[in-house]
C-alpha cells in the first residue's frame, strides 16, 4: 500500500467515515472513559486532602494532579493490563493511581476510592465526558449549522417562491422565510436541551453514604457529596438515588437530540426535494463525478448521506432513552453496555451535520426555474383575490 495506512473497519464510524469523527475518541473510546475515570479517582482524592481527611504534601498533590493532565494512551494500557488481572475496570483505575503514589506514600493510598462503589466513579464519569462532547462538540456543531442557515435565509429573503401544500402548488411563499421555519424549530429545541442538567450519582454503595457515615458519623456526607460532584466536577448530584444513577436528564438529552435530528430530517428531505425541482443546482469539485452511469447528475448525496445517519443516531437514541432508565430494584448491570455505546449515535449526529453544511454549500438557486413555477401558477394568487372580495362583503366570494 506504498506505506499508506488503510483501515478494513466496516462500521462507518470506525471505517469511512473515520477522519470526521476521530476527534470523538477524546469523548468515547475506552480510553477516554479510562481517563475520566482516573480524573474523578484523582479530583475526590484531592477533596479529602482539602477537607483535612488526612495530609499530603504540596508536591504530592501536583503529582497527582499531573497524572490526570498528562495521562496518556500508555497509561491506560497499564489499566488494561491490569484489569485482566482484577477482571474489574474500575479497581484497576484504583491501583494504578496507588502504584503512581509509590510505596513512600502507602499511608494516604487507601484514601483512593474511598467509601465509593465503582458507579460513584462511572456515574460521575461518564456524565462528564457526555457534558464535555455535548458542549465543546455538538452544540457549536448545532450553532454553526444554524449561522450557515441564517446567512442563506438573509440572502434568500427576498426570493418569491411557489409554495406547495400536498405537494400541489399554494399561495407563493419566500424562500429565505421557508429556511427561517427551520432555524426557529432549531432554536427552541436547542433552547430546551441547554436547560437539562448533567447529573451524576454520587453516594456509596446504595445511595445513602453508609459506609462513609459508619467510618466518619460527625460528617455531613450529602453536604461533603454536593460540594464535591457540584463545585469540583461541575455536575448536578442527584439526591436519593439506588446504586447508579436515574438517568432520565441523560434520557431527556438523547431525547432533545433525537427531535433535533427529525427536524433535521425535515430539512434534508425538503432541500432534496427542491433539488429534484430544479430549483437549487449544486456545484461540483474537478474530478468529482455525480453519478457512476449518468455522468450528467449531481445527486444531492450530501443531504441523503445526512438523512442516513440521522435515522441511525434516532435509533440508537430512542432505544437508550427507554432503556436507561428502568433498572431491576437498586442495581443491574444492563446500563452497562448501553452506556459503552452512547458515542455511537452522537458520531452519526456529528456526520449528519457536517453533511448538511457540506450540502449546503453546494447549493447554487437556480433564480430561472423558481419564476417560471411562480408564471406558470397564476391561480395561486385566488386566495388573496378571495380574501379582497370577502372584505368588500362580494356575495358569494368562493
Amino acid at each position: 500500500m506504498n506505506g499508506t495506512q488503510f483501515s478494513y473497519r466496516y462500521l462507518p464510524i470506525d471505517g469511512r467515515y473515520r477522519q470526521q469523527v476521530q476527534h470523538l475518541d477524546d469523548y468515547f473510546s475506552e480510553y477516554a472513559l479510562i481517563r475520566y475515570r482516573v480524573l474523578v479517582e484523582v479530583e475526590y482524592f484531592l477533596f479529602l486532602n482539602k477537607k483535612r481527611f488526612f495530609p499530603l504534601e504540596a508536591a504530592t498533590r501536583r503529582k497527582l494532579q499531573a497524572v490526570a493532565e498528562q495521562f496518556g494512551l500508555e497509561d491506560a494500557q497499564w489499566i488494561k493490563n491490569k484489569e485482566k488481572e482484577t477482571n474489574h475496570d474500575v479497581k484497576a483505575v484504583e491501583y494504578f493511581l496507588k502504584d503512581r503514589l509509590g510505596e513512600g506514600l502507602a499511608e494516604v493510598s487507601e484514601w483512593i476510592h474511598f467509601g465509593l462503589t465503582s458507579q460513584d466513579i462511572n456515574n460521575t464519569a461518564i456524565p462528564l465526558l457526555w457534558k464535555h462532547a455535548v458542549e465543546f462538540e455538538y452544540l457549536p456543531a448545532m450553532l454553526n449549522l444554524k449561522r450557515q442557515l441564517e446567512i442563506l435565509a438573509r440572502n434568500w429573503k427576498d426570493v418569491a417562491m411557489l409554495a406547495r401544500t400536498h405537494g400541489q402548488p399554494a399561495s407563493p411563499t419566500r424562500l429565505g422565510k421557508e429556511i427561517m421555519v427551520f432555524i426557529e424549530r432549531i432554536e427552541n429545541q436547542v433552547e430546551l436541551l441547554i436547560q437539562i442538567p448533567f447529573t451524576a450519582k454520587f453516594g456509596g454503595a446504595t445511595g445513602n453514604f453508609n459506609a462513609h457515615y459508619v467510618a466518619f458519623p460527625g460528617k455531613d456526607w450529602v453536604k461533603l457529596g454536593n460540594e464535591f460532584v457540584e463545585g469540583t466536577l461541575g455536575l448536578q448530584r442527584q439526591q436519593y438515588t439506588t446504586q447508579i444513577e436515574h438517568y432520565d436528564n441523560l434520557a431527556a438529552h438523547f431525547d432533545a437530540i433525537k427531535r433535533l435530528n427529525t427536524i433535521l430530517i425535515d430539512f434534508s428531505r425538503d432541500v432534496w426535494t427542491y433539488v429534484s425541482m430544479d430549483y437549487f443546482k449544486q456545484k461540483t469539485k474537478k474530478g468529482e463525478i455525480g453519478s457512476s452511469a449518468m455522468p450528467h447528475k449531481v445527486n444531492p448525496i450530501d443531504f441523503e448521506n445526512a438523512e442516513g445517519n440521522l435515522g441511525v443516531a434516532n435509533a440508537l437514541l430512542e432505544h437508550f432513552a427507554a432503556k436507561l432508565p428502568v433498572s431491576r430494584l437498586q442495581r443491574d448491570l444492563t446500563d452497562s453496555t448501553v452506556l459503552r455505546n452512547i458515542g455511537v449515535p452522537f458520531a452519526h449526529t456529528i456526520l449528519a451535520l457536517k453533511s448538511i453544511g457540506k450540502g449546503l454549500d453546494k447549493l447554487v438557486l437556480n433564480e430561472a426555474k423558481v419564476k417560471e413555477d411562480l408564471e406558470d401558477n397564476w391561480a395561486v394568487v385566488a386566495e388573496a383575490i378571495q380574501t379582497v372580495l370577502r372584505r368588500e362583503n362580494y356575495p358569494e366570494a368562493l
